[in-house]
């Protein structure tokens, strides 16, 4: 007779006799392996649980795999040089123990496959651990090199395990993105960084070749989180830690020296760039390209076609291009004869919604901060700034109207545009031609701010404040504009109501009661009595 609860009590010792076989055979497996040369075949058993639909299966096999391979590596039963066929090996003349140790490689090579695979399973622990055993790999294949040395070019290096693992993290299936934060500590060793840096080209062109340049959104994402994850040296003297200690670095290493890191990270950026990328990709390496992108280039003018196009796309791809192509013109004399022309064709009206709006004014301050531009160039912009801001949000206003004052102040030829008082009372008349691309064309000196003294009745009491600056002399002190850039709605707000000295007013009518205003339709129509 069963009792309640029979089958969950078998199905739980099941479980557990499972759980403790399976490890067990897996750990007599590995034993034999290692105590003998007559139980090598063994190994094709423990790598058939790589392959298990069982997480902890997969996990136990892994670190098995680890504690077998490395043992191997280290007493030399690995076979080392250009590894032939498994077909040839069975029909060539060779020594019993050679036989051994092709046979030990193919199975060490099955294994890094198999472990390739598992970084794409659906667990992360599975991940996790493939990819931290692989790394332990490298650590002793350097140590006991399976090719020949070549210290001018990869010293010990397993360039063809980082290639791998590089492989396993650039799926284009699944976003790796966790994975590849937790690879980052292995980043932070210049070697790594180096060899990684230096596989992304073949990779990316290799995945892009054969999907015909199409977008691919993930593959992509997770080569940018890669690239991304990067931290440059900014002197030799910084490249000291490698994952493969060295006892003396060869003179021609190139993973110790800075200029050959510089390079591989040029080509790494340089191949990413070179094809079509997602919208929002493209707003996130602008975003960055100035300050972690161009600073560690070799030649950093090599980025100006691809500056220059995203400065011709429009709206907010162009406003993110502004921050590279100042880096070249003001530290690496790029000549870019329209950019002023293209700088004033960027201001309408989404300049003010956009979230990098703080980002242009600090970047188009400093472009119109120099003395020797034209008085007719400015005077286009203060007067195509001062049309916009008749439908600006405040928060905008409060930047526009300081921003405007300051370029007065710096190019006193402007001050026509105040004083020119008859002009105020015609505005229809407004000889600026707000439609013309060229402000050469655009007859601003011709007009005057009537958009000002508009602003002066502003609803807001501190645009209606600023607007009024124009009223009086400018003081020669500029307005700091730092402060005003990152204004929300919001923090204005705040700063309205928590000022103890300012009375804001809330209601034009004294309230005497609930719904009692006369100008209340609801109070007009109803009666709470």
């Amino acid at each position: 007779m069963a009792l309640p609860g029979d089958d969950n009590v078998k199905k739980s010792c099941t479980d557990g006799k499972r759980s403790a076989s399976y490890k067990e055979t897996i750990r007599t497996k590995a034993e034999l392996v290692l105590q003998s040369r007559k139980h090598a075949n063994e190994l094709f058993d423990v790598l058939e649980y790589l392959q298990s639909e069982e997480e902890n299966e997969v996990i136990f096999a892994i670190n098995a795999c680890q504690k077998i391979f490395c043992a191997l590596m280290e007493r030399g039963d690995l076979y080392v040089g250009q590894l032939p066929k498994e077909k040839e090996i069975l029909e060539g003349d060779r020594d019993v123990v050679e036989k051994y140790k092709m046979f030990i490689r193919h199975r060490y090579n099955d294994c890094i496959e198999l472990l390739q695979d598992c970084m794409d399973h659906e667990a992360y622990q599975v991940k996790e651990s493939a990819l931290c055993v692989l790394m332990k790999f490298a650590v002793v294949e350097g140590k006991h090199s399976l090719q020949e040395q070549n210290w001018s070019e990869h010293s010990n290096f397993p360039f063809e395990l980082i290639e791998a693992v590089v492989q396993g993290l650039l799926s284009e299936k699944e976003d790796m993105a966790l994975l590849i934060s937790r690879f980052q500590e292995f980043l932070e060793m210049d070697d790594v960084r180096y060899y990684v840096m230096s596989s992304f080209r073949n990779n990316i062109n290799k995945v892009m070749s054969r999907n015909q340049q199409a977008v691919l959104p993930v593959y992509q994402s997770n080569v940018f989180t890669l690239l991304t994850s990067i931290n440059m040296p900014s002197q030799d003297s910084e490249i000291t830690n490698f994952l493969l200690k060295q006892e003396t670095v060869a003179k021609d290493w190139k993973a110790a020296k800075l200029k050959h890191h510089k390079r591989a990270f040029e080509q790494m950026w340089l191949t990413f760039l070179k094809y079509k990328l997602p919208a929002s990709m493209y707003k996130k390496v602008l975003v960055i390209l100035h300050d972690s992108i161009l600073p560690y280039m070799n030649n950093p003018t090599l980025m100006i076609d691809f500056l220059t196009a995203a400065y011709d796309v429009g709206g907010a791809i162009s406003l993110l291009a502004l921050n590279g192509l100042f880096v070249l013109i003001h530290e690496h004399n790029l000549d870019y004869p329209e950019f002023y022309k293209k700088l004033y064709n960027l201001l309408d009206p989404s300049v003010f919604h956009m979230k990098y709006r703080a980002r242009f004014f600090h970047l188009a301050n400093i472009f119109l901060s120099s003395s020797h531009l034209p008085a007719y160039l400015v005077a286009a912009f203060i007067k195509r700034l001062s049309r916009l801001a008749l439908t600006a949000p405040p928060t905008a206003l409060l930047i526009v109207l300081p921003f405007i004052c300051n370029l007065i102040r710096r190019h006193p030829s402007c001050r026509v545009l105040i004083h020119r008082p008859s002009a105020t009372h015609v505005p229809c008349n407004d000889p600026y031609v707000m439609e013309e691309e060229d402000p050469a064309q655009c007859r601003a000196l011709e007009s005057s701010l009537w958009e000002l003294q508009t602003l002066q009745s502003h609803y807001h009491p501190a645009v209606a404040k600023a607007a009024k600056a124009i009223n009086q002399p400018l003081p020669e002190a500029e307005d700091e504009l730092g402060k005003l850039l990152e204004l929300s709605t919001f923090e204005l707000m705040e700063r309205d109501l928590k000022n103890p000295r300012q009375s804001v007013p809330l209601e034009f009518d004294p309230a005497n009661g609930l719904l009692q205003s006369p100008r209340e339709v609801v109070g007009m129509h109803f009666s709470l009595e």
